[in-house]
């Protein structure tokens, strides 16, 4: 196998998927900003010359971060970050999925409105953006109320894969200076636990 990736949210989540599996797996990295992943050479691996794609040893390629990481976890069900029971990878689903919705794909439309990267492939909206960013502080305030339980992780206080997705939303706040509202005590505490995971490469 080998694995293509790259400074970007999505190869995050699986980068930090393999650190925390202890995976090893032979990388290349691509440089999004110099167009390497909109190379004839790349495209012919991904249609869509997005990131991260897993080539097998039969030649298949598998692109989604998701689908990568619920293929390595077959492979390697120890420390599951998906769940080892139905019930468990249910709820894991359910909660990699909100926090998709909720927090991770705001601060994306966030980044894609605003990044010069993206000028010259969307129509970037400032309003938008801004709008965005507003509703980000109240989808914040709903995972700190949600995590108002005590809870350590965001799914049955075991490290999941929504974690994983919520901290690839803090990567791309941090790589865009948005902040996260500090005053919201059970969000930094869940910030301060992923932190102690060594999967931020």
């Amino acid at each position: 196998m080998k694995l293509f990736t790259a400074q970007a949210p999505n190869p995050f989540r699986v980068n930090a998927f393999l650190a925390e599996k202890n995976i090893v797996i032979p990388t290349t990295v691509i440089n999004i900003m110099e167009g390497e992943s909109r190379s004839a050479d790349f495209l012919s691996k991904n249609t869509l010359g997005e990131l991260p794609v897993l080539e097998l040893d039969d030649g298949t390629y598998l692109c989604e971060s998701m689908a990568i990481c619920r293929y390595l976890e077959h492979l390697h069900p120890e420390n599951p970050l998906l769940g080892e029971t139905p019930l468990k990878q249910a709820q894991i689903e359910m909660w990699n999925r909100r926090m998709e919705q909720q927090i991770f794909n705001t601060v994306g439309a966030i980044g894609l409105h605003t990044f010069p990267f993206f000028a010259d492939k969307i129509e970037q909206v400032p309003e938008y953006a801004a709008s965005m960013g507003r509703l980000l502080n109240n989808k914040w305030k709903w995972l700190d109320d949600e995590l108002d339980d005590g809870r350590t992780y965001i799914c049955n206080d075991s490290f999941s894969v929504a974690d994983i997705t919520g901290m690839a939303a803090l990567f791309v706040s941090e790589f865009a200076d948005i902040a996260v509202p500090q005053q919201l005590k059970n969000v930094s505490r869940w910030i301060s636990a992923v932190r102690e995971h060594d999967v931020w490469g």
